[in-house]
This record gives C-alpha cells, sequence and structure tokens, in this order.
C-alpha cells in the first residue's frame, strides 16, 4: 500500500481538486484506492459523492484509531454507481479542526498510521487530502504517507511556499519517519499564455529543478462542472475533460513509478539547516493575452 499525501501550505490552490484528480486516475485504472479526508472543510467527501448516514468520521479515528472504528469511518464513494471498482474515502469532519493543534504529542502524529494499519491489505493506493497548514493534522498525514505532493499555483507566493514544504517535510522525514520523501511540486491552475505564471514556473524549476512536476495543470471550468456534479473528470464528457484526464494519469505515473522506487531518496530536496530565500522575485506585473 503506496501512501500519498496531496499537501499545500495555503487554502485556494487547488489542493482537493489535485486529490480528485488523481484519484479518478486511479479509479479509471482499477487500482483499489482509499482517499483520507484530512481537511476540516471535508470538499473531498462532497466530490467524491459519499453518503455519510451510519456512519463514523476521520474525527472519530484520530479519537479512536481501533479497527472497528476505522471501518466504520470509512465508504464507498457514489463514483462506483457508474463504474465498478474499489475507491473508498475515509469520510471528514469539520471536527478534524479540533486535532490541528500546533504542538501535537507523538502518540497524536502516528494515529493515522495506525489507523491506516488496519486496512493495508485492502488497498493498493491511499490518498490523503490534507489541511492547507502546517499544523498537527498535515504531520499526522506526513507521518502516515510514503510521499508529499505540494500543490501551489503559479504567483507571487508560490517559490517560499513551496521550499517551506519542503524543508517541513525534510524535517519530518530525519526527526520521525525516515521513509518520508516529497513526491515533488504540482503547479495547478496555469494559464499558459500568461506571462506571470510562466515567470514563476520557471522561477520554480530554477530553484527546485526534477521537483517540479510535469505536467503543470492548467485552469479548465470541466474540471470544476466535473467536481461540481461529484462526478470522476475521467467520466465526463467533453474534450477539455478529457485531456485534463490525460494530465492526471500522466501526474499518477509518477505517483506509482515512486511508489516502487524513491527517486530522490539519496538527496534530499532541501536542507531545512541552508538558508531560506531572502526574497521572492517580482514578476511582470501579469500580462495575461488569454
Amino acid at each position: 500500500m503506496h501512501v500519498l499525501s496531496v499537501s499545500s501550505l495555503k487554502g485556494g490552490v487547488g489542493k482537493t481538486t489535485v486529490s480528485l484528480g488523481l484519484a479518478s486516475a486511479a479509479f479509471s485504472r482499477g487500482i483499489r484506492t482509499l482517499v483520507v479526508d484530512l481537511d476540516p472543510q471535508s470538499d473531498v467527501s462532497t466530490g467524491m459523492d459519499i453518503n455519510i448516514a451510519g456512519h463514523l468520521n476521520v474525527a472519530d479515528v484520530l479519537t479512536t484509531p481501533k479497527e472497528k472504528t476505522v471501518r466504520q469511518a470509512i465508504a464507498p464513494s457514489g463514483w462506483t454507481k457508474q463504474h465498478p471498482g474499489t475507491v473508498d474515502v475515509m469520510i471528514g469532519s469539520p471536527s478534524a479542526i479540533n486535532f490541528d493543534g500546533p504542538h501535537p504529542s507523538i502518540r497524536d502524529i502516528w494515529k493515522l498510521e495506525e489507523a491506516l494499519a488496519h486496512v493495508e491489505s485492502e488497498y493498493d493506493l491511499v490518498l490523503i487530502d490534507c489541511a492547507p497548514s502546517l499544523n498537527a493534522l498535515t504531520r499526522t498525514a506526513w507521518a502516515a504517507s510514503d510521499r508529499v505532493a505540494v500543490v501551489t499555483e503559479p504567483g507571487l507566493f508560490s517559490v517560499a511556499a513551496a521550499d517551506r514544504a519542503l524543508r517541513a517535510i525534510e524535517e519530518i522525514r530525519r526527526g520521525l519517519s525516515p521513509r518520508l520523501q516529497p513526491l515533488g511540486i504540482i503547479v495547478n491552475r496555469v494559464r499558459p499564455q500568461s506571462l506571470e505564471h510562466q515567470f514563476r514556473i520557471k522561477e520554480l524549476r530554477d530553484m527546485f529543478g526534477p521537483l517540479v512536476l510535469s505536467p503543470q495543470l492548467p485552469e479548465r471550468t470541466s474540471l470544476q462542472q466535473a467536481q461540481g456534479a461529484a462526478k470522476p473528470v475521467h467520466i465526463w464528457p467533453g474534450d477539455s475533460a478529457q485531456d485534463m484526464a490525460h494530465q492526471f494519469d500522466q501526474l499518477l505515473d509518477r505517483v506509482l513509478r515512486t511508489g516502487r522506487v524513491g527517486e530522490y531518496a539519496a538527496s534530499p530536496a532541501v536542507d531545512p539547516s541552508s538558508p531560506a530565500p531572502t526574497s521572492i522575485t517580482r514578476g511582470n506585473g501579469d500580462a495575461p493575452t488569454a
């Protein structure tokens, strides 16, 4: 079972969109997938058409990570109504915010790892939609993960935010979980004709090199439409949706490949003891042509 956290350090960059896109790609291939909705906004549970009646949720799991509680907090996605397969969700809850303090105990940090161990034989891939912060929930997710995908936008603060995330991943790897590594940086909501976006993507590549993953995901209304209907993008009609599905397939290939071979295991991406960037280059003020 390979565990991937999908993280960002701020809201509004499309982290849950990326989680749903990767889940759709895995589902379309018949990969047994569990999505853990650890964001207190619980949007991934909504986007995967979960019927919460009669179920517990992730807050119950973090309170008591016993097998019975874990199984009662997992529900099949409504996506399976249209297509057979295994794609389940550990249901999110606003109450998860109660577990997102700044100073978690070691016992608290390992609770999700303990919970996932009860269902390890039943899934090939676990995707954790993290809270948009570096508090306890995110650290709990990372402690249970093999890789972390950092989602960002091509904006003014993207370089600094990605740098902070990679440094924090390295701190968790050194201090708690030696298996943890960055999958890389997923640049989302790109407008290819925006000069500002081109400038910021180059800035990210100059600093982080191969950790900036390809493809970068464009901003598409078809993706929002599929999510609004609580459907996987891989079955949503139209060329635009199918183009997005193909791009998520490519990102999933990277997830599965690094699940077998840790590409960055020999050399951490960022040494937390090295100086952080002292400034962010101002761009072109954006001069989009579309």
